[in-house]
């Protein structure tokens, strides 16, 4: 089914102004890169500038399979999502352009990456090892949500 038939069951499409806003309040998603065979999916917390773009924080270690294929690819895809119930959900699905960040321009951009979450194993291994910053130009994005029961469900338990 397509998102214009799956309309009569209550989801909806997200405009860019709402797309903006969820990523705006919500600071982790899933980055997919290509490999030879299947996908490389991995969790990440996220800044984001309000306009064009995310940015990712990466712990390297001695060889990091993430940068490599991050470097490799130039691009990716990353889902945000949020599910409360199951007519309460929202998901943003992004493409993009990821590319380095050069150490001497982190501080133009520290302000943007402040609102991503971090789990506490990064915020002390970066003060001991190897990070990077990657910025994920959007290149396009789409979002849809259902935000209560469908028009079928409501007509049937309503009196």
């Amino acid at each position: 089914m397509t998102i214009d038939q799956l309309e009569e069951y209550g989801l909806e499409q997200m405009d860019d102004e709402a797309i903006r806003e969820f990523l705006a309040t919500h600071s982790t998603g899933v980055l997919g890169l290509p490999t030879a065979d299947v996908p490389y999916l991995l969790p990440l917390s996220y800044g984001f500038d309000d306009g064009a773009c995310l940015y990712f924080t990466y712990l390297l270690g001695e060889s990091s399979r993430k940068a490599e294929l991050t470097e490799r690819a130039g691009r990716g895809r990353f889902l945000v999502y949020d599910i409360d119930t199951a007519f309460e959900w929202q998901s943003v699905m992004l493409a993009g352009d990821i590319s380095s960040v050069p150490e001497d321009e982190w501080s133009d951009i520290t302000a943007m990456t402040q609102n991503a979450w971090r789990p506490n194993t990064l915020q002390t291994a970066t003060t001991s090892g190897g990070v990077a910053l990657y910025e994920f130009e959007i290149t396009d994005l789409a979002g849809i949500r259902q935000t209560g029961l469908a028009p079928d469900f409501r007509e049937n338990i309503e009196p």
